[in-house]
């Protein structure tokens, strides 16, 4: 086998290399290359650190189900959670706020039910009272000095008295405004209710069912035996008394969740979570009526017509 001569010939034979000349010109004998073969393994890379762990303990998918998700499964006591986001505000992770990224006001603590920090205005925000001490009033003196800070005080204002006109010591407090709030929330899921089945069997509009019972007492198209005006006397007596007696009570608590003959299956009984769920469903239900019946009085006030009349106006605005 023929070999070419070039890079390859030192490799071919180890004897001294011939004499080359070129006329009378002596030329050095060709150079053998030289091919070294690596006899060590290259040295390995340095092996890369991991990455630091976050001192936050990672939330796994087996973990996620112990973190709080809403307000209902925080401290019942004080609210609080200890999943801080630290972001400077007292807001926890995993808890619902009116609107998001903003800080809970101090004297929203998330313990009431349905609590989610909505005090805008600062209303049941507890009142501190300054006490001033008494102007100089010398006419001898030529400078009465005006009377300086003495002290400051706050009033409970949670504190229920006997009297049946004015219970609470203090107009606006917290737990005048929940109670007042879950009962317009219960009076306003009747109404809406009423509303609806009362135009869904007479076909006559809520506004206009007081001009139905002038022509004779019905109810949803049976007469009744009574005029009108028994029938005022006879709803003022029975809701007023009622009031009344609600009234009497002294227990903050109770003055808005009686139990007993309130709650004949006591599913709020035994079980102070569940109660606690079913408090928050009533008061979201609450506000939903109350904001139902808002739009029902503003509809009966620009259109004239009644929810349903409403209603069905508005579905025929897409048949075009």
């Amino acid at each position: 086998m023929k070999v070419t001569a070039g890079l390859f010939d030192g490799l071919k034979s180890k004897s001294p290399a011939k004499e080359v000349r070129k006329g009378n010109v002596k030329l050095p004998p060709p150079r053998t290359p030289k091919v070294d073969f690596p006899t060590k393994l290259s040295k390995p890379k340095a092996p890369v650190a991991p990455p630091k762990k976050s001192p936050l303990p990672e939330v796994t998918k087996f973990a996620r189900a112990s973190v709080p998700q809403t307000n209902r499964d925080l401290d019942r006591k004080g609210g609080r959670s200890s999943y801080n986001l630290g972001r400077g505000n007292t807001r926890k992770q995993g808890e619902t706020l009116w609107l998001p990224n903003t800080p809970r006001p101090e004297w929203l603590d998330g313990s009431l039910p349905g609590d989610r920090g909505f005090d805008p205005l600062g209303l049941s925000k507890p009142t501190s009272y300054i006490q001033m001490d008494l102007d100089a009033l010398d006419q001898n003196s030529a400078v009465n000095k005006a009377g300086g800070v003495v002290g400051s005080f706050a009033s409970n204002a949670d504190e229920v008295s006997p009297d049946a006109l004015a219970p609470y010591s203090e107009v606006f407090g917290l737990a005048r405004f929940r109670e007042n709030e879950v009962i317009h929330g219960r009076w306003a899921m009747l109404a809406t209710l009423g509303v609806i089945v009362a135009e869904a069997s007479t076909g006559v509009a809520w506004q206009d069912a007081g001009k139905v019972e002038l022509d004779g007492a019905q109810y949803l198209g049976f007469p009744l035996p009574f005029t009108l005006t028994q029938l005022v006397w006879i709803e003022a007596l029975l809701v007023g008394g009622a009031e009344v007696y609600r009234n009497t009570e002294l227990d903050t608590e109770k003055r808005a969740y009686p139990g007993g003959w309130f709650d004949p299956l006591r599913l709020a009984s035994g079980d102070d979570n569940r109660a606690f769920k079913l408090k928050e469903a009533e008061l979201k239900h609450g506000r939903l009526a109350m904001i139902a019946f808002l739009g029902f009085s503003v509809q009966a006030w620009t259109t004239g017509e009644g929810a349903l009349g409403s209603l069905a106006k508005f579905a025929t605005s897409f048949a075009g």
